[in-house]
């Protein structure tokens, strides 16, 4: 037996710390991912339970005004309620009306910010600039560029010489397109990032191969960009839709549901009744309403998301 043997069988290697290395319990689990799991139990879905729960009764403003349970009488009467069918039309027109025009305008920008310019930090830093804004600011800086006297808009028609301008946000025609801008204005920035994350994410190689064969800028577009891209694409799409359905604070500051309706958002409705009307019961229903509109997009997401996993 050699020196170094019997050195290295006297020699113990220190005890291993209890727990180190082992996975931890489905009780230890748990309580790790409790900090995390609290504030949404406690925010989200708490609120969202209570508000179904709220939808099955008369419950209305004041501490003196007894709640009773009414079953689904509120749906029944929101089924006929022309109005709340109304602002759901004018939520699709608006979610659709900035979804799509953001993402076009947001993927050609994307475009241009992956191209080796001078100054490109620069232009990414300003493009971004609007999604750092609160919504209420936007709201009242497009306030002042619609203003009908003094508007920047209604100066520069003038100074044109194309007329005398007109009161955007008061007019039954245009205020809905006005606040359609604003909307796309708005949330241009964070689609153009996600593009633009994806379009860095693109292997240059793929390019070069594809020019090298001589295909020309679209095609190289059709069959390397879009292929690479549209994962990213559909997942900001659908989030842009699910967001801009569910808009509030833009259209209330910018023209709280008028002029006539026209710009009153589902969600802009429900919130009058509940908190103008104090129609809690009532507006409860159409939360639950949206809520459900919102899960059928989310299940339409997935499975196409599903879908294209299994088609790669």
């Amino acid at each position: 037996m050699t020196l170094a043997t019997v050195t290295k069988r006297s020699v113990k290697s220190p005890p291993r710390p209890a727990g180190r290395g082992r996975p931890a319990t489905g009780q230890g689990a748990w309580f790790l991912v409790l900090p995390a799991l609290l504030p949404i139990l406690v925010l989200s879905v708490g609120p969202l339970l209570y508000g179904i729960a709220l939808a099955f009764t008369d419950s209305q403003s004041g501490r003196t005004v007894p709640t009773q349970w009414i079953g689904t009488l509120n749906f029944q009467d929101l089924v006929h309620d022309t109005l709340f069918w109304d602002s759901f039309r004018i939520g699709l027109l608006w979610a659709v009306g900035v979804t799509v025009p953001q993402f076009l305008l947001a993927l050609g920008l994307a475009l241009l910010l992956n191209q080796d310019l001078k100054l490109r930090w620069l232009a990414r830093a300003l493009a971004i600039i609007p999604w750092a804004m609160p919504e209420v600011v936007v709201g009242i800086m497009w306030r002042l560029v619609y203003n009908p006297d003094a508007g920047i808009l209604n100066e520069t028609i003038r100074d044109l010489g194309l007329g005398d301008g007109r009161d955007w946000l008061s007019g039954l025609s245009t205020a809905l397109p006005a606040v359609i801008v604003v909307g796309v204005w708005a949330g241009m920035p964070q689609t153009t990032v996600a593009l633009l994350a994806g379009l860095q994410n693109t292997p240059r190689e793929l390019h070069e191969a594809a020019a090298m064969d001589g295909a020309g800028a679209w095609r190289r577009f059709l069959s390397v960009t879009w292929p690479a891209l549209r994962p990213v694409a559909l997942a900001i799409t659908a989030l842009n839709l699910i967001w801009n359905f569910n808009s509030f604070a833009l259209v209330y500051v910018l023209t709280n549901g008028g002029p006539g309706g026209r710009t009153r958002l589902p969600m802009l409705f429900a919130y009058e009744e509940a908190f103008r009307y104090g129609q809690f019961g009532y507006a409860a229903a159409m939360g639950c309403v949206l809520v459900a509109v919102i899960s059928v997009l989310l299940a339409v997401f997935l499975v196409g998301r599903l879908k294209g996993g299994e088609d790669a």
